[in-house]
């Protein structure tokens, strides 16, 4: 049902929400958040995404970003699960088994939205979900206006 109506739309921005298998804590460890923080930063290095902020929860990611290149919605974001998925388990963090619930929700922001004010929700869920008193505490996250 995600992906009915979904669109591809390059040079649009995005904000994708992905959620672990059966909501399961992965990256309450720093260790298994920073790979998935890796496969983001890469994604926009190969040219598939222009990132303007992300934070990685202990269940899930919230991310930020303008589609660039040639690929669509769903296969950046499939890329990114996938490549963090088997550098997790390479590493041993997870036993073998699904890191992510199949597909992800995205929001397309229309122009009227505020940009900034979308990244400010998504850096400060760390603080409303009582993780940190402070965003500065939170390990897991960066926006591009910083």
């Amino acid at each position: 049902m995600l992906r009915n109506g979904r669109v591809s739309l390059q040079n649009h921005c995005y904000l994708v929400t992905a959620v672990t298998h059966k909501r399961m804590r992965v990256f309450n460890d720093l260790g298994t958040g920073r790979i998935v923080v890796q496969e983001l930063i890469r994604s926009s290095s190969f040219g598939d995404t222009s990132t303007l902020a992300f934070v990685v929860m202990p269940d899930h990611i919230h991310w930020l970003f303008y589609l660039r290149g040639e690929k669509s919605l769903s296969s950046v974001v499939a890329a990114v699960k996938r490549f963090s998925s088997r550098r997790i388990h390479k590493e041993g963090i997870v036993d073998d088994g699904p890191i992510w619930q199949r597909g992800f929700h995205d929001h397309a922001l229309r122009k009227e939205e505020d940009i900034k004010s979308v990244a400010r929700y998504i850096v400060a869920n760390p603080v409303r979900a009582g993780l940190v008193r402070r965003v500065g505490d939170y390990p897991l996250w960066d926006a591009v206006w910083l």
